[in-house]
């Protein structure tokens, strides 16, 4: 099963809605996956398969490596399922 790691800047409230979008999203997919919340410092550090979170953040951890997922509507359950399509 793969890990989604869903990030902003503080690990609080946004990212705790993303996270639930998140999940609605695979539900409404019948897709599965650990889904989680964190700040993008703890991120940095933090193995995932999926790296997910607003384009205006998500974007510094991408260093070539992370599967990056950056989403223009944070609130938007078809943008997420239309991003996570394939990469699960």
């Amino acid at each position: 099963m793969k890990k989604i790691l869903v990030v902003c800047g503080n690990g609080l409230g946004s990212s705790f809605i993303m996270e639930l979008n998140v999940k609605k999203a695979l539900d409404q997919m019948g897709a599965e996956a650990e889904v989680s919340h964190t700040d993008i410092a703890t991120a940095r550090t933090e193995p995932a398969d999926i790296y997910l979170g607003a384009k205006d953040i998500i974007g510094t951890l991408d260093d070539g490596t992370r599967e990056i997922v950056a989403l223009e509507n944070v609130m938007d359950i078809e943008g997420i399922k239309a991003q996570l399509e394939g990469k699960l």
